[in-house]
């Protein structure tokens, strides 16, 4: 610690390259297998994320479902 030379790494911290802010966005497979989960695995859910009502209608039925 003490040599003087720079440290890099998951202990002191690596500083290079930027994060994107925000919330990480969504995998495919995570979504299939919230879809799995409640029984909907044969939904397009591709199709339904095209349009932002419908896409956020889809998470609130899912929501509702998997929180008893």
């Amino acid at each position: 610690m003490g040599d003087g030379k720079a440290h890099t790494g998951f202990w002191w911290g690596d500083l290079r390259g930027k994060r994107s802010l925000g919330r990480p966005r969504h995998r495919q497979d995570n979504i299939q297998v919230d879809l799995q989960d409640v029984g909907w695995a044969d939904i397009d859910w591709i199709y339904m994320g095209e349009n932002r009502d419908r896409w956020r209608a889809l998470v609130s039925v899912v929501m509702k479902l998997r929180i008893p």
